[in-house]
């Protein structure tokens, strides 16, 4: 993983990123205005905040198993809940944006792939308490303090599954899926294997978020290829997510939106 590719693909994707100005898909303009561009100070924040102070009061040490493409920051297998708070999970903003994307879309079927500690999930039930949410976390000790943290929280929509994300693709109950967040294991193959795989469990409003495209060379070409798959039609890059859409009354359309 290269420091310098993330840096040099942020300043490109400067170049080539715009606001709800150059937008002129009106789909894509209301997402950008009413939930990217939100301002308002919604309550769930409070929430959002309070879920990930108690992880970075946790000061307890756990092993942990790495299924996926590694850690950029910790370089052994024990590592303090605290700090994985700190580093590993989502940040305050990206937590917030998620929440708005789930109220925004209203959205009941939710998977999410790579829970850490939970942040993101939390997040994401917030935004539609009525939501079924499946998420997978590969490392049974970072699950079960995301489990634990989950019942702390009385969050009752949440189903955390352990182990292997395409056996628990495979394995899936629900028919379809109305978002699917991806923030796992970071490599090409894998990230590319999950999409295929997912594919048949997406329907026409189906948003698919893929975390960290900018992660590697690897994670971008993953990313390029799924852009140009024949059943996307409008992808948006903010830097940190892409944003995948399978809607068939739109023109196929590539944006980059700055959030």
């Amino acid at each position: 993983m290269s420091k310098t590719y993330q840096i040099q693909s942020y300043f490109n994707f400067l170049k080539r990123s715009t606001n709800q100005h150059g937008v002129h898909s009106p789909f894509v303009y209301d997402l950008v205005t009413k939930c990217f561009y939100d301002k308002k100070k919604h309550a769930a924040y409070l929430d959002i905040k309070s879920y990930r102070k108690k992880l970075i009061k946790n000061t307890a040490s756990i092993n942990v198993t790495d299924l996926g493409s590694g850690s950029q920051v910790f370089q052994n297998n024990k590592r303090s809940v605290s700090k994985m708070a700190k580093v590993a999970g989502s940040d305050y903003k990206e937590a917030k944006l998620l929440y708005r994307l789930t109220n925004y879309f209203k959205s009941n079927t939710i998977l999410e792939l790579g829970t850490s500690l939970g942040i993101a999930t939390q997040a994401l039930a917030l935004g539609n308490p009525k939501a079924i949410i499946t998420t997978v976390e590969g490392c049974p000790s970072i699950s079960a303090v995301a489990e634990t943290q989950f019942q702390n929280f009385d969050l009752k929509n949440i189903t955390i599954k352990t182990g292997d994300f395409a056996q628990v693709i495979s394995n899936l109950n629900s028919q379809t899926l109305d978002l699917i967040y991806c923030d796992g294991n970071h490599t090409k193959q894998a990230t590319l294997q999950y999409f295929e795989m997912l594919l048949p469990k997406t329907h026409n409003d189906t948003v698919l978020i893929l975390d960290d495209i900018y992660w590697s060379k690897q994670m971008t070409d993953a990313w390029e290829i799924i852009k140009n798959h024949p059943q996307v039609t409008v992808t948006i890059d903010t830097y940190k997510f892409g944003f995948v859409f399978f809607r068939k009354e739109q023109a196929k359309e590539h944006f980059t939106i700055r959030l």
